[in-house]
């Protein structure tokens, strides 16, 4: 519902309430199978609108920079891969800005750029699992139509998640012990997406932010005193 009414921070929500009941090193891979049923839907509606020359480049370091991430996941504390998403939730919510580290735009035709965004963002969603904030403004500078946006965007995330789940299967996550959350975390997301598509309309765009950031405050804040203080 998120999704459909504000355009963003579903997944981001999604995996912060999942790490409140799951281990890091469960709850990424899980919320990306859920994921990838989201953003797939979604890339397969505007897949005529869809600018495969950047889906391409993003895609070519996926995997091997999600192998690196894997391992620099796995030795970490738990307690330390929360906090590290608790603060990267804070500041996505609150000074997104920041996550671009300088970068402002502006020309460039060879889309080299998204290759080394899909480096980082292969490494980076199999640690902190979400990184819609960090990539939506690379997205958002190209002057794409709206479908041409979200089709682009949605391919490259769906991709994004795919690898993550290649990544974990491929050390023996056991996706299989897990069917019923992802059952019913699949068709949940489908289902909100519906509602949230039909309440569009009747929200306030404005509040629903407020409330989405304080939600997602309260729910970082916790990770990370969980983190800091168990």
């Amino acid at each position: 519902m998120l999704s459909a009414i504000v355009g963003m921070a579903g997944g981001i929500t999604l995996l912060a309430v999942m790490l409140l009941f799951l281990p890091p090193l469960v709850a990424v891979p899980l919320h990306g199978v859920i994921q990838l049923a989201s953003n797939g839907s979604r890339a397969f509606i505007q897949r005529q609108h869809a600018q495969t020359d950047i889906v391409w480049r993003y895609a070519l370091l996926l995997l091997p920079m999600g192998y690196l991430g894997l391992r620099v996941a796995q030795a970490m504390p738990e307690d330390a891969v929360r906090a590290t998403i608790g603060a990267f939730v804070l500041l996505a919510t609150w000074a997104p800005r920041l996550l671009l580290l300088g970068y402002e735009g502006g020309p460039d035709p060879s889309h080299r750029r998204f290759l080394w965004l899909g480096g980082a963002t292969g490494f980076l969603s199999v640690t902190i699992g979400a990184t819609g904030p960090l990539i939506a403004p690379f997205f958002l500078r190209l002057g794409l139509t709206r479908q041409a946006l979200v089709g682009t965007k949605a391919a490259c995330q769906a991709l994004g998640h795919l690898a993550k789940i290649i990544v974990y299967g491929g050390v023996g996550f056991a996706f299989g012990d897990h069917l019923p959350l992802l059952a019913g975390g699949t068709l949940a997301v489908m289902a909100g997406t519906w509602v949230g598509s039909r309440l569009l309309e009747r929200v306030s765009e404005q509040a629903f932010v407020m409330l989405y950031k304080g939600v997602l405050t309260v729910i970082a804040l916790r990770l990370c005193y969980q983190a800091l203080f168990a």
